[in-house]
């Protein structure tokens, strides 16, 4: 059984937002604008994505 992943890219920058934001970002592999990443699909990276919703867009493949 194959592992489920998400791919998210960044479309707002952390330009005057609060640390944390910024730290979430750090964490999901996001540091530049259209930068992608693809991580295990778990609560936890859901959670993050959650947080900086605004900022990210999750890829449907």
């Amino acid at each position: 059984m194959a592992e489920q992943t998400v791919t998210i890219k960044q479309t707002g920058s952390p330009i005057r937002r609060k640390s944390d934001q910024r730290a979430t970002l750090q964490g999901l592999g996001l540091n530049r604008l259209g930068r992608e990443s693809t991580l295990e699909d778990t609560p936890s990276v859901r959670g993050m994505i959650a947080k900086v919703a605004h900022m990210v867009q999750v890829i449907e493949k």
